[in-house]
This record gives structure tokens, C-alpha cells and sequence, in this order.
């Protein structure tokens, strides 16, 4: 099983039709570079912004699906995944859990945490695609 994480913004505002195309690509992209017979894809629990967008997408490729987080994420909505992991109190409790699960790595735009696990991904020699999105102001 390949298994691939998701940061990107969960909150704010971006343009959600240009974050579907980025996700559409990546997600190719993995598939293409990284044949199996099963994926899951791992995000931050919440069903808002890219990890939304990640969660129904990799839905309707018949992916897995695992949410790690810490126990705020609670206090949003949250995607049904397949498979939930709370860890920690506070946003970035969780990520250490969330990079030791992983095979590979896409961030799509993001804040603070999102390229601070990206750069712990990159350290660990996880496989990692980047695309930049603007948020709205």
C-alpha cells in the first residue's frame, strides 16, 4: 500500500476550482510514478479546504482513507474516513504520528504547518510534490 499525505490549507480562502486541478494532477501523479494496487490518503481529519477536496477525490478513486489529528480537529467537521488517529491536544501534536505514516507527501498551497511537515518530510527522504496556491486575502 502507498500511502500519501495531504497538506494544504484547511482554513482561509483559495480558489478551489484551480486547488481541484492541482489535486487532480497530483494524485495522477502519484499513481503514474507510484503503481500498487492500493493507496490511502492521509490528511488532517477536518472536511475543510485541501483535505476535503484530497478526501473526496481519493473517495472516488477507491483509496483508503486515514485522518490524523489532534483532538481540536474535533471541534470542526470532520471527514468520514476509513481510519481516524487522534494525537495530541494541539494542532501539531499529531504530526510526527503523520509523517511516520507516510510514503509520500503533497502540499497544495498551506500555512505554517503545512510546509513545516513538508520540510520534516523532505528530511525523513519521503517523496514529496509541491504546488503553490495562493490564498485570498
Amino acid at each position: 500500500m502507498i500511502s500519501v499525505g495531504v497538506v494544504g490549507y484547511s482554513g482561509g480562502k483559495f480558489n478551489e476550482d484551480i486547488a481541484k486541478a492541482l489535486m487532480a494532477i497530483a494524485l495522477d501523479v502519484v499513481e503514474e510514478n507510484h503503481k500498487d494496487d492500493k493507496y490511502e490518503l492521509v490528511s488532517g481529519l477536518t472536511d475543510m479546504g485541501i483535505p476535503a477536496i484530497a478526501y473526496r477525490m481519493a473517495g472516488q478513486r477507491g483509496w483508503k482513507t486515514v485522518g490524523i489529528a489532534c483532538e481540536k480537529a474535533n471541534e470542526n467537521p470532520c471527514y468520514d474516513v476509513d481510519e481516524r488517529i487522534i494525537e495530541g491536544k494541539e494542532w501539531g501534536d499529531e504530526s510526527t504520528t503523520f509523517l511516520k505514516r507516510l510514503d509520500v507527501l503533497i502540499r497544495i498551497g498551506g500555512g505554517k504547518q503545512s510546509i513545516s511537515e513538508t520540510n520534516c518530510a523532505k528530511k525523513k527522504n519521503i517523496i514529496v510534490y509541491e504546488y503553490d496556491l495562493l490564498e485570498k486575502k
